[in-house]
């Protein structure tokens, strides 16, 4: 096929207009598809993220993480054989100057939050400022730079679902791989603010494993132990909890899978009615080719050689414009971690390359064979 090469160029750009309106098509749906397959890589293939991850774990309200969990339970998860750490969290939300500025506001415990995050750097006299100060406030390097919050800056929470406003003060700011858009702040300031009535609960427990092996034992070890109680867990990893809220909109990962079908098939389609035009309109030529030598074999490579061209040059199109959409995605705010790391892997762009060259040969097969079966006689009697 590669000595056929100049051939095929020549034929690729003699309809320049069709040939460019195809490789758009092509480009355009693998955007698409490679975003989507950089998501189904980010959500559930990649197991990248900081190894402390892979020991912790969340407790929530088995029927629904807006239902609290007694902050007695804590007493009884430290007690369970593998459990390093336990730490209360709570997620406020509330209203930083505007509705618009969203982003992720927990009331967590700071002498406890460090050894269940260690990934988090943070300079050691900021974090003794925030683990002291009761009205202390620890923000994310990404978020700080966002809307110029400074060190000793103050921060105020409108409450929305607490009916408190918070008073905050920043004293600590820290740089965190893919979640440094977060501010977390004193549990117990939250608590000192609500009615007595609303201190004892909580909205979950982070967990910290002894192993990533323990992790499954101690999460049934943690369910079993309430699950005659009022308010039932469900203990799950923390990249499953995060998951967790896409289950909300559906199974994503089916429609995920049945979008990247659907984009492949109509590629499909487009691909094969080019072909299909540019085979019928060289059939003359195609007999002439034939009586110059050119066995059935070389005429059928050369037009799915074309195919496969156009096909990866709309790919590398496709790839490149998804990369760039995957650095958006990127950039901006995100509620789930995976999100922050969203980017058109090597892997992903090579197996999307192969997935056009192989739309690209596939959609051409029935015309490139029908053209190289037609007679010479036939082809050079041939009107179209």
């Amino acid at each position: 096929m590669f000595k056929y090469l100049p051939l095929i160029i020549k034929n690729t750009l003699r309809n320049r207009r069709r040939s460019i309106l195809t490789v758009g098509s092509i480009a355009a749906s693998f955007c698409l598809l490679g975003v989507l397959l950089a998501l189904y890589n980010a959500l559930y293939i990649s197991a990248e993220g900081p190894p402390a991850q892979a020991l912790r774990m969340i407790t929530r309200n088995k029927v629904a993480v807006v239902f609290p969990l007694p902050i007695s339970y804590r007493q009884k998860i430290q007690q369970v054989p593998g459990v390093r750490e336990v730490m209360v969290w709570q997620w406020f939300g509330g209203v930083y100057k505007d509705p618009k500025n969203f982003f992720a506001r927990f009331a967590i415990e700071p002498e406890r939050f460090f050894s269940l995050y260690p990934e988090y750097r943070v300079p050691e006299d900021q974090k003794r400022a925030f683990q002291q100060e009761r009205t202390a406030c620890l923000i994310g390097r990404a978020l700080a730079d966002k809307y110029g919050i400074k060190l000793g800056d103050r921060v105020t929470l409108k409450g929305d679902s607490f009916p408190v406003d918070l008073e905050l003060t920043t004293r600590a700011i820290y740089d965190a791989e893919g979640s440094d858009e977060t501010l977390y702040f004193n549990l117990q300031y939250l608590f000192e603010s609500l009615p007595p009535t609303q201190r004892d609960f909580a909205e979950g427990f982070t967990i910290l494993a002894d192993s990533p092996e323990s992790v499954p034992r101690i999460a049934r070890a943690i369910d079993d132990q309430f699950r005659n109680s009022a308010a039932q867990t469900k203990t799950e990893s923390e990249r499953a909890y995060q998951l967790s809220f896409l289950s909300l909109v559906g199974n994503v990962k089916a429609f995920l899978l049945f979008v990247c079908a659907a984009v492949a098939f109509t590629l499909l389609l487009v691909s094969g009615n080019t072909m299909a035009m540019s085979a019928r309109e060289r059939v003359r030529e195609i007999g002439i080719l034939k009586s110059l030598g050119f066995t059935p074999a070389a005429i059928m490579s050369i037009i799915l050689g074309e195919a496969g061209l156009i096909a990866l040059m709309g790919g590398s199109i496709g790839c490149l414009l998804a990369a760039l959409a995957c650095e958006f995605v990127h950039r901006a705010p995100a509620g789930i971690q995976q999100l922050k790391t969203l980017q058109l892997q090597p892997l992903v762009a090579l197996f999307s390359l192969g997935v056009a060259i192989a739309i690209g040969i596939v959609s051409s097969f029935v015309p490139a064979y029908s053209a190289s079966r037609i007679s010479i006689l036939d082809a050079i009697r041939s009107n179209d």
